[in-house]
């Protein structure tokens, strides 16, 4: 119930408690009667706080249907060639909302992009590994460059982003050549253009996060391990304060991603933890924004004339 309000708040929406219900209860029905309400009206706000432009699903398997919202820009035309990015929750492959990035793709489609939110499997819904995952992650690249057409996008103009496991799912796009799904059409490549990482989980070898999910298999999962040349232009942002990644270890992946004569920058947020850059943080939410907007102009996909509030 909690969240649910702090959602409302992201709205912008203010309710108040002492409008909806009476101070006084009389009894147990009354009291009931007045709960449900409450509980219509707060899902009623949320159904229209994050709904996307258009919804498709990129992916059956079994009975699962997994989606991607997306959001388009202002200057929607038919035959323009728009750049795209697509955005991976974090949850460390256990959970997650698919929302944790509306408020990054409602601004970048202002900005002239097509946005995509997308779903993918995990433990607690569909009781699956990161190996599904990751599966789920290269299929919707594969998706969205094979629909390039429909939607108006630059086929070599797309972007992987994502926030802790959903940072390493965009990394581990464009660096891991395994697990790829059964169904899925291989000349399509899953590898995207350019990354946008948000304290990503990169490293999942002995003592990095998800080791003990994974094991040996580090060695073909941990984007850290499979950087090679050719790697994506790539910014990341962490928190100097994260418990789950450690400074040095982005440092590392920017000196290999270097060696490898790839682009990597890195932006550290003094004493700032896990989860720094969502939009509950709004001033870290705008200059983690800022820096993202910076460099997608350097990489040409868009113009100099952002304007975050």
């Amino acid at each position: 119930m909690k969240r649910a309000w702090q959602n409302l708040a992201h709205r912008g929406m203010i309710i108040s408690e002492i409008h909806l219900l009476p101070l006084k209860i009389d009894n147990y029905k009354q009291m009931k009667q007045q709960f449900i309400t409450l509980i219509i009206i707060v899902f009623v706000g949320l159904s229209g706080w994050a709904q996307p432009e258009k919804q498709v699903v990129y992916k059956q398997i079994d009975t699962t249907s997994l989606k991607l919202d997306i959001y388009f820009p202002d200057n929607y035309v038919a035959g323009n060639a728009h750049p795209a990015i697509v955005f991976f929750f974090g949850g460390g492959w256990n959970g997650g909302d698919v929302n944790q990035f509306v408020h990054q793709a409602k601004y970048f489609a202002k900005r002239g992009m097509v946005c995509f939110l997308a779903d993918y499997r995990v433990k607690k819904r569909q009781q699956t590994t990161p190996y599904e995952s990751l599966k789920d992650a290269k299929s919707a690249i594969r998706f969205i460059r094979s629909h390039a057409e429909e939607y108006h996008i630059d086929k070599n103009k797309i972007v992987a982003s994502g926030g802790s496991a959903g940072g390493h799912l965009a990394a581990a796009t464009a660096l891991i050549e395994e697990y790829n799904e059964e169904s899925d059409d291989l000349s399509k490549s899953c590898i995207p253009n350019a990354l946008i990482l948000f304290n990503p989980v990169i490293d999942n070898g002995p003592g990095g996060y998800g080791y003990n999910k994974i094991g040996d298999n580090y060695k073909s999962f941990s984007p850290l391990h499979n950087i090679t040349k050719g790697a994506p232009p790539t910014v990341i942002f962490l928190g100097t304060k994260d418990h789950l990644i450690p400074v040095e270890t982005v440092k590392y992946y920017k000196i290999v991603m270097e060696k490898v004569g790839s682009r990597c920058e890195l932006f550290l947020y003094e004493g700032e933890g896990h989860g720094f850059f969502n939009f509950s943080k709004k001033e870290n939410y705008k200059k983690t924004l800022s820096e993202a907007d910076k460099f997608l102009i350097s990489l040409g996909y868009l113009k100099d004339n952002s304007s975050i509030k």
